[in-house]
Parts: structure tokens; sequence; C-alpha cells
């Protein structure tokens, strides 16, 4: 029988299986150093409060469909083990099969860290193969500078990552970054930005 309520499951952080190619390295950075900065008990209380949204797919393999920062960032710090909590069970359907209705739901994002669309076999095995975007943490950034609000898009920051890959240099993303910030947080608020997801800009009168 496959679940029909979602699960709440215990799993090894490094069984984990990614659905997106890219994360933002710096914004892995961030999390590691929040991490580290809470004591023992603040630990435990993270860990037993949150928890991944994951599909059960084949080979009984659990991908995840968020949080793949949080996760690499934990995995990196030499947590072994999270909570995770199984949205649908797909584990009984053909790997082709089981990627169509993935993609369907919007539960994966085969993109590489120039935006380019790939096969699903490009997808990292393990949070540990995830290649970095710098256009991903610039996006992760700009949002908690309050460029764009929080959406449940999925995946919303990766489309405006590739917003401002069309705009910004990536050199410059690495050689200053606060000044890629300054020019994505103006870029944010233009009319060519506005079918973004959280775009916070005020539409035009025609």
């Amino acid at each position: 029988m496959h679940n029909a309520q979602p699960q709440l499951v215990n799993v090894k952080l490094d069984k984990l299986h990614p659905t997106q190619i890219t994360v933002g390295k710096m914004e892995v950075s961030l999390k590691r150093k929040q991490w580290a900065a809470l004591g023992k008990k603040a630990r435990t209380a993270a860990l037993t409060d949150h928890w991944f949204p994951a599909i059960a797919g084949p080979e009984q393999r659990h991908y995840i469909v968020d949080h793949h920062h949080f996760g690499l960032a934990l995995l990196e710090e030499n947590v072994k083990s999270v909570s995770v909590m199984v949205l649908k069970d797909l584990s009984w359907l053909e790997v082709s099969k089981f990627w169509r209705v993935m993609d369907h739901h919007q539960w994966v994002h085969p993109y590489d860290s120039q935006g380019v669309r790939c096969e699903f076999e490009s997808l990292p095995k393990h949070l540990q193969q995830l290649h970095d975007d710098p256009f991903r943490s610039l996006a992760g950034e700009l949002r908690r500078a309050g460029g764009f609000a929080k959406d449940v898009t999925p995946f919303s920051e990766f489309l405006w990552a590739d917003f401002f890959r069309a705009h910004i240099n990536a050199g410059l993303i690495e050689q200053d970054f606060p000044k890629a910030l300054r020019s994505a947080k103006k870029l944010a608020f233009t009319q060519e930005a506005r079918y973004l997801p959280g775009w916070c800009g005020v539409i035009e009168a025609t």
C-alpha cells in the first residue's frame, strides 16, 4: 500500500537525493555559520522542529524537494540524520515515469549553473555533488535584503537568479558582492522584473 497522507521518517542525511543541480554556496556558508552559533539544545530543537519535504522514489530513495541549502550545510557540519516528510510515495513507478511526474508537479529543477535545462540523469546523486551557482547566492541575499518577497512558487529564487544572469557579470559577484547586490536591488524593482515571483515594484500606468 502506498501512503496517501504525508509521513514523517528519519533518514540519513547523506542518503537524501537532490532534485536540483545547483545551490548558492554563499547561502550554504551562511547557514553553516548560523548552525555553528547554536548551542547543543538549540541544535536539537532545530532538528526536531525542521523536516525536509520529500518524495519517495525508485530504489527506496528519498528525493527532497526543498531546503537543499540547509541540508548541505548540515551535512558539512557533520549532522548524520534528519526528519523527512514524505509527501507522496512514487517508489513503485519506473524511473522515466517517476521523473515525468516530478516534472509535472514542479518537484524538480534540472537546470545547471548557466541556467540551461539538462537531462534528469544530470541531477546529482548526493547533496555533496551540488554545483555552485553564484547568481543563486545573489538572489538569496537580495531576498533577505528586501529586494523581493518570499513566494510559494517552486524554485522562485532560481527564476530571479536567471534574471540577474542576463544583466550582471558573474565576475562582479565574485569580486565585489556588495556592488553586485546593489545592482541586483535596482534591477529587482524595474518593470522588466515584474513577471518574477515576489516582485515588489510599482506597476506603471499605461
